[in-house]
């Protein structure tokens, strides 16, 4: 039983840096989206920019209170994969 703790605890911080990862590309998104946005259209992406910056802020402040040590270049495979799912 006490396997399917660790399991649960490990899937956590995986779907925690997959989170990271998701608002960082949809932070690049806004991002893109923003400088090329139309008058009515300025407002709601800076919205979205903002509100991913907080996001994100928050994230990397939970992977940091739980200690999670990222390994880069297995990080850097997985953006790449997602990537290319773009």
């Amino acid at each position: 039983m006490q396997y399917n703790i660790k399991n649960k605890k490990a899937q956590k911080d995986i779907d925690l840096l997959k989170s990271i990862l998701d608002t960082k590309r949809e932070l690049l998104i806004a991002n893109k989206n923003f400088e090329s946005a139309e008058a009515e259209l300025v407002d709601y992406y800076s919205y979205q920019i903002k509100a991913n910056k907080a996001k994100l802020d928050y994230l990397i402040k939970q992977v940091k209170q739980k200690g999670i040590v990222v390994d880069m270049i297995n990080n850097l495979q997985i953006r790449l994969e997602q990537t290319k799912a773009i």
